[in-house]
């Protein structure tokens, strides 16, 4: 079966997320509401990509930048087609748009209890930052 890697638009949301949902170690918060991704893909048109089977959504990622750096968010691959290629080739894709867009260096954030992501990072040559801490404030 052929997979289809294409931009996301908010038509993907339901399926995105209950990806993002029943994947392990993935965070959600309030920020991830329909309207809020709404925003989040309009601002980052070109940087938000799914792949799909059968009109089936089974890998997502999610990218913003600033002007300086990218900022990845969301990859999530359903579990029954993990260690297939599908995460890493939907971060190239990412990664070259970033690239076409100048932007020379990207981030991203894992929680200390994910070792399924710290795992695929790693060995997809990105590498932890120990000199930085992340703070947050909400501003509700």
């Amino acid at each position: 079966m052929n997979k289809i890697y294409r931009e996301a638009t908010i038509k993907d949301y339901d399926q995105m997320y209950h990806l993002w949902e029943n994947t392990k170690g993935m965070g959600l918060s309030d920020s991830d509401t329909k309207e809020n991704i709404e925003k989040f893909l309009n601002k980052n048109q070109g940087l938000n990509y799914v792949c799909e089977e059968e009109e089936k959504i089974i890998g997502t990622i999610l990218c913003g930048e600033d002007g300086r750096r990218g900022y990845l968010y969301h990859l999530a691959v359903d579990k029954e087609y993990r260690r297939s290629g599908i995460g890493k080739q939907l971060v190239e894709i990412v990664l070259r748009n970033l690239k076409k867009r100048g932007i020379i260096k990207c981030h991203l954030f894992v929680y200390y209890e994910n070792e399924l992501g710290k795992t695929f990072w790693e060995k997809t040559g990105w590498y932890k930052r120990d000199e930085l801490l992340i703070y947050s404030k909400d501003i509700k």
